[in-house]
């Protein structure tokens, strides 16, 4: 009798939080389903089922292809340099004697991260500007005047322009996370490989890399998921444009439904955009569950 009375009470405080993840996630996910079939003008209220057209839109639509690039672009060197330069910045710090040092470089790396990626675009629009962003006035300084250009005006530079941002944003809070992990490493394994005549460079591949596997894989994943979810960065500092040059998923799904008033199709974005985000994060449980297994 207790036991049943436990689990009533158990699901009577559960029962509100499902009810508003049920309301507020679930109901507007299937409802987003709905309207992807819908030709939606939200304006005259006028909706018309339509079934998939709006899906095969998408196949024939190169601004989604191009934005779905730009994304897997993003996707590659936020890997590059916020899974594989993070760890390689965080062994270094990691690796320096003085205490003092170490903490003081872990704070100046996180400070980038403390600060929000709306105020970090606009940051960083100034640092590009053409005539008075600090960028080209230091090229020009160092004789490399021939490079100075309107990094966000130019379809060619303006995507790596914002990507560049991102990363300087975001390298800092990874690099802290492999320092800690780094930190959980017992010393007594690096005093071993010093005293079997292994170097730093071999320490790092032989003893660093593979103990932290599982927070290079953790960071994979999520550094991948956010690489999808890009929206601030680009809408601060350059809308999508120029040329619809630098969209993203997110900012092309903002573009259809709020600019264009075409919300069937906005809806059918957003479709796309959450099984890929999902199928990432099942990917995230798998290797998760795996790994304790493992452990």
């Amino acid at each position: 009798m207790r036991a049943i009375v436990r689990r009533t009470l158990g699901l009577a405080w559960v029962v509100p939080a499902l009810v508003l993840v049920g309301v507020f996630v679930y109901l507007p996910l299937v409802q987003n389903l709905q309207f992807s079939t819908l030709e939606w003008d939200i304006y005259s209220g006028s909706r018309e089922y339509i079934g998939f057209d709006n899906y095969r839109r998408l196949l024939d639509d190169p601004v989604f292809w191009s934005s779905f690039g730009n994304n897997l672009l993003y996707a590659v060197i936020s890997i590059a340099v916020q899974v594989f330069g993070a760890l390689v910045l965080a062994a270094l710090i990691e690796s320096i004697r003085s205490e003092r040092w170490r903490r003081s470089l872990r704070a100046i790396y996180f400070v980038p991260s403390a600060i929000s990626l709306t105020v970090a675009g606009l940051l960083f629009y100034f640092i590009y500007e053409p005539s008075l962003g600090p960028l080209n006035h230091l090229l020009r300084a160092v004789g490399l005047g021939e490079l100075a250009q309107a990094w966000l005006g130019q379809e060619s530079t303006a995507m790596t322009a914002i990507i560049a941002m991102s990363q300087w944003q975001g390298f800092g809070y990874s690099t802290l996370l492999f320092a800690v992990a780094i930190q959980r490493i017992p010393a007594e394994i690096y005093g071993a490989a010093a005293i079997d005549g292994v170097g730093p460079i071999g320490r790092f591949v032989h003893v660093t890399f593979p103990l932290v596997r599982e927070m290079t894989g953790l960071m994979a994943i999520v550094t991948i998921s956010g690489a999808f979810q890009v929206f601030n960065e680009v809408m601060v500092m350059t809308g999508g444009g120029p040329n619809n040059s630098t969209q993203v998923l997110g900012t092309w799904l903002y573009r259809s439904g709020f600019v264009r008033n075409d919300f069937g199709y906005a809806a059918a974005i957003a479709t796309v955009l959450f099984v890929i985000t999902l199928g990432i994060a099942l990917v995230q449980l798998w290797f998760t569950r795996r790994r304790r297994v493992e452990w």
